[in-house]
């Protein structure tokens, strides 16, 4: 009985703010007159809010009441505005000397075109409808009930209890299928999702561009302070011996000695400017053999652990390779550890490494570059970096890369459970009886006094009843009908916001 008692309460609650709702319909329909009738646009961003506010409210009560989380499904925000060369903002074709007017201008344009706006007001509109006579209906069965059992009827005071008992009963069914409804209206769409990624996609870019350009300045001064140097000393050199070949036959050889002992340095600063790159290992033999050869030259003893069915993509193996290299510095740098162990698996399509040292610990990504190079190395594949390091140690480092292990893909939507079959066959089944027969047929003999009460229920039972029976008829077959045709869409919808995921966007990523 506690499960209904909570579910009762939960009802009321939101029925109640549901009819609340209301005075707020009020107010955005008066907003929506001054705005677009009379010229008072200023009104309508502070209404947005508003409404958005208690929408985002909505869906926070969805999740944690009644189970069934709904994300935002806002297009992203415009960028704030840049200064043109001249230091003026331009929008569309005004210039301004500050960037208040053209960032108020962008957001209100956000605002209008997007369609998650309407669709809140549109949910305002019929929440006091939907959620207040869905929600309160069985509390009005229960307290109708009760209210007769205080007035001995032996017709109407068993059905009032039975409809008691009835509104007790369904409140959890009523209350899900508020959250479905909710679902219905406030989660996000494929093009709400698509457009977030986009943005995402975006940012990362640009964090992607700046990398590439700090790694291209890294190997040019590598180049030139490095193997460039000796190369252009290995020049002067053999020039000297060219000029002391018939005077200084022993000099000569001397300086083609170091000439010598010059290009192979020169050599090996570039194998391991090249390792820098892209070692060869890791293009051979993939992430675990490269990862393994690291543990090798590393003044630590790493106990490197590998369990993948298949290979990531290239930049997905660089991405992982530098990381683990970073992560491994940092432990001898910074932690003066003695020991680490690396885990490289795979989980699904998401590559996981875990990275632990028993250095002294105390790491913060907001102290270091470090870290924070991890950090948006792993972006570019919406991988993440997680860090626990106390202080005195352990340090332990988690690499999250979500879409980067390839699976097949059909791009069919996998068929719907059992159950959610069974509801939509009983929706086109049954839906019609209680929506028309039994309701609005019924409605229509009552309002013009037909003597004729057939098979029609609602017609038998007392007075009092007869309309809330009704309704509750109108109500049941519209609800039937809405399964039958919302469960379909609903799951449609989620398979095509999964198509939108990563996996999909992987031509428009970076590569770092």
């Amino acid at each position: 009985m506690k499960r209904y008692a909570v579910a009762a309460g939960r009802a009321f609650t939101l029925g109640l703010l549901a009819l609340l709702d209301a005075f707020l319909v009020v107010l955005v329909l008066l907003s929506t007159i001054l705005t677009f009738g009379m010229g008072m646009i200023f009104l309508f961003m502070p209404t947005t809010r508003l409404l958005r506010s208690r929408v985002t409210f909505a869906r926070r009560l969805n999740g944690v009441w009644i189970g069934s989380r709904i994300e935002p499904s806002y297009l992203p925000p415009p960028p704030p505005p840049k200064p043109q060369p001249d230091g003026w903002y331009r929008h569309e074709r005004q210039l301004y000397k500050t960037p208040r007017w053209p960032a108020w201008n962008n957001r209100l344009k956000w605002m209008l075109s997007d369609p998650a706006t309407w669709r809140d007001a549109l949910w305002l509109l019929l929440n006091p409808i939907i959620g207040g006579v869905l929600l309160l209906l069985p509390f009005s069965a229960v307290v109708y009930g009760l209210a007769r059992m205080w007035f001995w009827h032996p017709v109407v005071t068993p059905l009032a209890a039975v409809l008691a008992v009835g509104g007790v009963f369904a409140t959890p069914w009523l209350l899900r299928f508020y959250g479905w409804w909710n679902h219905l209206l406030l989660a996000p769409t494929a093009r709400s999702v698509l457009a977030g990624r986009v943005h995402k996609l975006d940012q990362v870019r640009l964090d992607a561009v700046d990398s590439q350009a700090a790694e291209l300045r890294r190997i040019e001064r590598d180049l030139h302070d490095g193997a460039q140097a000796r190369l252009v000393a290995i020049g002067m050199t053999l020039g000297a011996v060219e000029e002391l070949m018939d005077k200084d036959p022993a000099a000569a050889k001397a300086l083609l000695a170091k000439s010598r002992e010059a290009s192979s340095t020169a050599l090996t600063e570039l194998r391991d400017l090249v390792r820098g790159i892209h070692p060869p290992v890791l293009a051979e033999r993939g992430l675990g053999d490269a990862v393994r050869a690291l543990a090798l030259d590393s003044p630590l003893k790493v106990a490197v652990t590998v369990d993948l069915k298949s290979r990531p993509d290239s930049p997905v193996e660089s991405a992982a390779y530098f990381s683990i290299s970073e992560l491994l510095t940092n432990a001898v740098r910074h932690g003066g550890a003695d020991r680490a162990w690396v885990d490289i698996s795979g989980q699904g399509r998401t590559l996981r490494v875990t990275v632990t040292d028993d250095g002294s610990g105390g790491a913060d990504p907001s102290r270091g570059s470090g870290l924070n190079g991890i950090e948006r190395r792993l972006a570019a594949f919406d991988g993440v970096l997680a860090l626990s390091s106390p202080p005195g140690g352990p340090t332990t480092a988690t690499l999250d890369l979500p879409y980067a292990l390839p699976t097949p893909q059909t791009g069919k939507a996998p068929s719907m459970p059992k159950w959610k079959h069974a509801v939509v066959a009983l929706g086109w089944g049954i839906g019609w009886l209680p929506l028309f027969p039994q309701g609005l047929v019924a409605m229509f003999l009552k309002i013009f006094g037909a003597s004729e009460r057939s098979w029609f229920v609602a017609l038998y039972l007392p007075e009092p009843l007869q309309w809330p029976l009704m309704v509750f008829n109108v109500f049941l077959g519209l609800t039937l009908y809405g399964l039958a045709v919302g469960l379909p869409l609903t799951h449609a919808r989620k398979h095509a916001i999964a198509q939108t995921t990563p996996a999909h966007l992987e031509a428009g990523g970076c590569v770092v």
